[in-house]
């Protein structure tokens, strides 16, 4: 099966269930080489390009990392250090790489300028997050929920928080799976409603179900899966203030975890503001996989690298 090879892998939302799950199989088969000590050369000749406007730890470790592990090699693009940061038109950029690289990763701002570069690419271009989406992260979670419930088909999450890049490709990620995925966040940061109602028209195909409340209590009460992120992400600083005060009561704390189900797991997709968002308690907690979390980056993103490129 090489449907995904040239493919672009933007959007959860753009990719069938069973496309899916053959990223996340792919990822726990490296994963297991890799913790038996085998090589996986798979990539070997080949080359990643990664453009970041945006600072990143996990995201240019674990691509940089993977693309190593499987024999490539992967290039470091600042945009501060580029022609993209002097004016050159990402379409060109996008051009002028082609030529050059087997593969793009870009981590970004606008959700327009990966959508213009996989126009005018002709090699696969790769979300690595942008403002609107972060879907390398959800699938890595996806596969990470898998490892730890053995399924994920009716499995309930709960989501505490901002309606931000990772609720939405949590919610295209749960819709697809066939998940119970329940938001919980203050009126004015509740995930766009377009994308809502997409993710409540595909899990109406898959059993699954979407739905954006304010009671965080309620949200995630029997949840399997609690999830939350920073109430400020990057970029936000300047509403940080204001952010604070509208997220109060939005804590993933002992009282919120003691209405979950007895054997729920805790999720962060990292950086935390322990205190803020997740106690201290919660994070170093025995329900906590916040790092088991973390590692599966790297292996999911050295599936999308093998069977893309």
């Amino acid at each position: 099966m090489d449907n995904l090879q040239g493919r672009d892998f933007i959007s959860i939302k753009d990719f069938s269930r069973e496309e899916l799950w053959r990223i996340i199989e792919t990822a726990k088969e490296l994963k297991a080489k890799r913790k038996q000590g085998e090589e996986t050369p798979l990539l070997r000749g080949k080359t990643l390009g990664m453009i970041f406007t945006k600072a990143s730890t996990r995201t240019r470790v674990s691509f940089e990392v993977g693309m190593y592990q499987l024999g490539g090699y992967a290039l470091f693009l600042n945009a501060q250090e580029t022609q993209i940061n002097r004016g050159e038109p990402i379409i060109d950029t996008a051009r002028v790489l082609s030529r050059y690289l087997d593969g793009i990763m870009i981590r970004t701002f606008q959700h327009q300028d990966v959508l213009d570069l996989a126009e005018k690419a002709d090699i696969p271009v790769i979300n690595g997050l942008t403002d609107l989406l972060h879907p390398c992260q959800a699938l890595a979670d996806m596969m990470l929920i898998h490892e730890k419930k053995a399924k994920l088909k009716g499995i309930k999450l709960a989501y505490i928080g901002d309606g931000n890049n990772m609720a939405h490709s949590l919610i295209y990620a749960a819709a697809k799976f066939g998940m119970e995925i329940t938001l919980a966040c203050p009126s004015a940061y509740q995930p766009m409603e377009a994308i809502v109602q997409g993710a409540q028209a595909i899990a109406a195909s898959t059993g699954g179900k979407v739905q954006v409340v304010n009671d965080p209590i309620y949200a995630a009460k029997n949840a399997e899966v609690v999830y939350t992120d920073v109430w400020a992400s990057m970029g936000q600083e300047e509403e940080s203030a204001a952010r604070f005060k509208a997220f109060q009561g939005y804590q993933v704390n002992q009282e919120l975890m003691r209405v979950a189900d007895a054997q729920a797991i805790v999720l962060h997709c990292l950086p935390a503001h322990r205190g803020e968002e997740i106690t201290e308690e919660v994070f170093e907690g025995r329900q906590s996989v916040v790092f088991d979390q973390a590692e599966n980056r790297l292996h999911l993103q050295k599936a999308i690298l093998a069977l893309l490129l």
